[in-house]
């Protein structure tokens, strides 16, 4: 018997016949008629290799395509606009069954880009894609912004439905942003009460609906709007990125004679690091973030019928853990438009000067459910404060409706040590319940050891020290929420 199989001209073959066991160039003899009765046992057991031979070699990928953004046509200088040779490249490695697409060395200018299912997007080291200044290269089109559809303008760096994306380093995004921070600055002079997306800017990352998402290595900076935004994505990981913007004060508001020059400005408007909006098992490890906004921020959608919004899932199972926080408005911040945020862990960071641990904002105006979230192992260095729990009144729109109920439970902080401007504050609007409060194993000194709080408002303290003082509810400098 001679079972014989053939994988792109290669013979792979199970024989019975005289001679016991041989090999040939192209084939492999197994039995005889003079071999043990066990042979038969052997030639099946063959016959299965073979099969999973096929089945291997079937499944495979395809070579992967590794072609250089250059090889299309982009220039480097960062004087002309290379969009389409960009693009060009990412629909050239898709059509060949997927690879990546290399960013080499030098500056490359371009407006919104799309990536495609298989393929990979990597700035090597010296590789900067600076984004265009020019709207027109941000074709306008429906986008989830600030928890809903509108149509807005696309991310430097766009992906839609797909598995398994990888954006890797260790060159830059550079979003180019001073200009679209100027026009948002003075269109605040003329209007103060402005909302942040009357300036269109672009983000510098947006991602929907993928999965098995690695964004590693990389350097994300001066983006005009929020950095990087993942929205109902599943399975990300966010590893040693580093994400800076401007972090100063922002312009004051003085009228027409303000000097609306671009070195004026050292503070970035709305400049998230990372939104993490309606998306289920994100990890953000060992990264840096240093903006103008909030560090991290998990968001959903907001009004009072925020919780029937079926494009807007819990935000749950977060993991944040080794990283850096040096300048921003709220390490790990809850809204502003957010519904069911559970399930976090952050663990293990550092953070800098002014910035509040947990910054939960508490919407009048939409239903919300923030419940187990676990702080462990924080040094802070004049940090702003541990909580930053409170109302957030910003654009706020009842729509007719009562004013719903917002629910803060199971929110643990441990292991804390270092500096901090003060405590902070910890309450809600009238009708919310924050329960479930609990500080341990924390050692720190504070400039201002007051905790804004309602009266009734419970925490369990167990072995928390402040300026070298037991720390209770009983002996804390405790002011009464307005």
């Amino acid at each position: 018997m001679l079972l014989s199989i053939s994988i792109n001209g290669t013979f792979i073959a199970a024989s019975q016949d005289a001679g016991g066991v041989g090999r040939h160039p192209k084939t492999a003899v197994v039995g005889g008629p003079s071999n043990p009765p066990w042979s038969d046992c052997i030639v099946r057991s063959a016959v299965f290799l073979m099969a999973g031979v096929v089945m291997a070699w079937a499944v495979a990928p395809a070579a992967s395509l590794e072609l250089s953004i250059v090889d299309t046509g982009a220039k480097a200088g960062g004087e002309v606009v290379c969009t389409q040779a960009v693009q060009q490249a990412v629909e050239k490695v898709a059509s060949a069954g997927g690879g990546r697409v290399v960013v080499p060395n030098g500056v490359f200018l371009t407006g919104a880009i799309t990536l495609r299912q298989g393929v990979e997007l990597h700035l090597a080291e010296g590789a900067v894609l600076l984004g265009s200044t020019d709207l027109a290269d941000y074709p306008k089109g429906m986008t989830r912004i600030e928890g809903h559809f509108e149509p807005w303008r696309p991310a430097l760096v766009n992906a839609e439905g797909l598995a398994g994306v990888r954006i890797t380093g260790p060159g830059t995004l550079d979003g180019n942003g001073r200009p679209f921070w100027q026009a948002f600055w003075k269109r605040r002079a003329e209007n103060p009460k402005c909302t942040n997306l009357e300036v269109e800017r672009p983000r510098l990352m947006y991602l929907a609906d993928c999965s098995d998402v690695t964004i590693s290595g990389i350097r994300l900076k001066d983006s005009g709007f929020w950095n990087l935004h993942v929205y109902k994505c599943r399975d990300v990981t966010i590893e040693g990125v580093s994400i800076t913007a401007p972090h100063g004060s922002p312009p004051k508001i003085t009228g027409a004679d303000m000097p609306w020059d671009e070195v004026s400005i050292d503070r970035a408007p709305s400049s998230d690091g990372i939104d993490v909006d309606s998306c289920q098992r994100v990890t953000v490890r060992g990264c840096r973030i240093s903006v103008g906004d909030d560090c991290i921020a998990l968001k959903g959608t907001k009004g009072p019928l925020a919780m029937d919004d079926a494009t807007s899932p819990p935000v749950e199972a977060i993991t944040i853990t080794n990283c850096d926080f040096d300048s921003g408005h709220g390490v790990l911040t809850c809204g502003s438009e957010a519904t069911i945020i559970r399930n976090v862990t952050l663990r293990d960071c550092r953070v800098g000067a002014d910035i509040p641990v947990v910054r939960l904002k508490l919407r009048p105006d939409t239903p919300q459910l923030y419940e187990n979230i676990s702080v462990d192992g924080i040094r802070a260095e004049d940090a702003q404060a541990i909580f930053d729990v409170k109302p957030w009144k910003q654009f706020f729109d009842l729509q007719g409706h009562a004013p719903p109920k917002s629910v803060v439970r199971n929110v643990s902080v441990r292991n804390v040590a270092g500096s901090f401007r003060s405590l902070g504050e910890l309450r809600g609007n009238p009708g919310d319940e924050i329960e479930g409060i609990a500080l341990a194993d924390i050692d720190i000194t504070v400039a201002s050891p007051k905790l804004i709080r309602n009266d009734d408002q419970a925490i369990e303290c167990t072995n928390v020290s402040v300026n070298g003082r037991g720390f209770s509810l009983a002996t804390a400098a405790a002011v009464a929420a307005p």
